[in-house]
């Protein structure tokens, strides 16, 4: 499956709800995102429109990683 091109931030963050992830700081345009599901993982999302889709991409992979999942299950879980 492929990475949606139009993904906003503020949609990312709000898939990411799905796997528990919630914001927990916000400095400039960027959100820091935490879990406590399988430990506790942060990431950091741009909260740009849209965001690039390598940068996308390395946020996908590094969350996939964390819950050990393939990426594309992950891909396939928070945008069908």
């Amino acid at each position: 499956m492929r990475i949606p091109r139009n993904i906003t931030g503020a949609q990312l963050s709000k898939s990411l709800k799905r796997l528990g992830y919630s914001v927990t700081r916000q400095v400039g345009s960027h959100m820091r995102l935490t879990t406590s599901i399988k430990g506790q993982h942060h990431i950091t999302v741009p909260n740009h429109s849209p965001i690039k889709i390598g940068t996308l991409s390395a946020i996908l992979g590094r969350i996939a990683e964390h819950h050990e999942i393939k990426k594309t299950d992950l891909i396939k879980q928070l945008f069908n």
